[in-house]
């Protein structure tokens, strides 16, 4: 950033190009008097405010001892355009190989669904400004500028990047920036899981190579003896071979987050999810000190609800295509230091930076493909089953052989306070981000 020495002239020389002593009339240019001119009131096209570091509205503090001279359009601007390519702050502040901003395929437009309703509409620029952001303004030997902005009061419009809306992300390549992903729900199918427990080693890999996770069921077995006196025994499993099958969809909700930092390639989300009416059937086989030592074997039942699972979700940038600016304001900065700038959410990092802050709709966060329940998941519910099973015993009639071959019904099961299980999605192609291009014919972009 250049230091110079005049910046209140400079201001003030551009501000002056609001004023004259003359006014048009029928007549031509005619000459106003001092009196005259003192007298005479009207809107200005070109308007020049400036917010000193001690201002409340400084959100920089006044120890950041920065000023904000603002040079505004007191009016309205219409604008459709199209860009092919857009980089900003290539190398540079922040090293070599990549850029603060790389977007193809860029379009801004009015509000619109089809082509023809793009192509003859435009965005509009409420008081659209250019701001200096300006370190020791108070000093003419020390004052420098610390970055330039392009905004406006209000923006209404449709921004679109890339070309379409398909399982390949394109568009955004990189950002540096703040965005908002508004709130969204979804539905996952969740697939079947076998899991089993034999007597190999212990192993993280499960349902697909026959290895089990290796963790025994515990619980207690009652039994009776003579004249109905009862007595419980502890058991541990030697062996099983149990199907998890969710008969339910798994319910998502992703809260409001915002995805804001340099360079940036995808984000980085978290929602959460419900899993309802997880059936459990299959077998099992566990040993008794009882008699010398039985085994009790049969069939499991029972069903597991409210099972609650985190569901990161790292999503590419270039997932995203469709921002409908509403009105919100669109910020556009270059900074050689973090600035927070004056009405913005953000702090905006040191190269080019681009601030929406209208929430962006990205749609129903329905994966295409099944999910399938991780180890972690199946843990949490053999856990539970142990639980039922101690507080809860078998009955297994006189001498306990009843379950010598009997049922293992363990009943339903809510896990909504248990430890969370994770259930990880990623690139996902969004429901609300397919666009018409701002294009007649077929052309994807012009």
């Amino acid at each position: 950033m250049r230091r110079f020495k005049s910046l209140h002239f400079a201001m003030l020389a551009l501000g002056s190009i609001c004023l004259n002593s003359v006014y048009a009339s029928s007549e031509g240019l005619q000459r106003l008097s001092d009196s005259e001119m003192s007298a005479t009131t009207g809107q200005a096209l070109m308007s020049l405010t400036y917010t000193a570091p001690t201002d409340a509205k400084n959100l920089m503090g006044s120890s950041a001892n920065i000023g904000f001279y603002k040079l505004g359009m007191e009016a309205e601007l219409a604008l459709n355009a199209n860009i092919k390519k857009l980089q900003l702050g290539c190398g540079g502040i922040n090293g070599a190989g990549g850029c603060d901003i790389d977007f193809d395929n860029v379009s801004l437009s009015g509000v619109a669904d089809t082509r023809e309703g793009r192509v003859q509409s435009d965005a509009k620029l409420t008081n659209p400004f250019l701001e200096f952001a300006i370190k020791n303004p108070n000093s003419a030997s020390t004052r420098e500028i610390s970055g330039i902005r392009f905004s406006a009061e209000a923006t209404q419009g449709l921004l679109t990047i890339g070309t379409e809306n398909s399982a390949t992300p394109n568009g955004i390549n990189s950002l540096s920036g703040y965005m908002v992903v508004a709130p969204q729900t979804g539905l996952a199918t969740v697939n079947s899981s076998n899991i089993t427990q034999t007597g190999s080693p212990a192993c993280t890999v499960y349902a697909t190579n026959g290895c089990g996770i290796n963790q025994p069921i515990t619980g207690k077995a009652r039994g009776t003896i003579l004249f109905g006196a009862g007595f419980n025994l502890d058991f541990v499993t030697k062996s099983y071979d149990i199907t998890l099958t969710p008969t339910q969809k798994a319910q998502l909700s992703l809260p409001q987050q915002v995805i804001t930092g340099s360079r940036m390639t995808k984000a980085d989300l978290m929602a959460s999810a419900v899993v309802n009416g997880i059936n459990l059937s299959g077998t099992l086989a566990a040993d008794v000190n009882i008699l010398g030592g039985i085994t009790l074997n049969g069939d499991l039942t029972g069903t597991i609800n409210n099972l609650p699972v985190t569901v990161p979700l790292s999503e590419k940038l270039g997932y995203i295509h469709k921002i409908n600016l509403s009105g919100s304001p669109m910020s556009l900065s270059m900074q050689g230091q973090n600035i927070r700038w004056p009405g913005t959410e953000s702090i905006a990092k040191p190269g080019w930076w681009l601030e929406l802050s209208n929430p962006i709709d990205i749609g129903s966060i329905d994966p295409t493909d099944s999910v399938t329940i991780k180890a972690d998941t199946v843990r949490d519910a053999l856990t539970s089953v142990s639980q039922e099973l101690t507080a809860h015993p078998l009955d297994c009639g006189f001498l306990a052989t009843a379950c010598l071959g009997g049922n293992f019904n363990v009943g339903t099961r809510d896990l909504g306070g248990a430890r969370p299980a994770e259930l990880q999605l990623s690139d996902l192609q969004l429901v609300n981000q397919t666009f018409a291009p701002n294009c007649y014919g077929n052309l994807r972009f012009c």
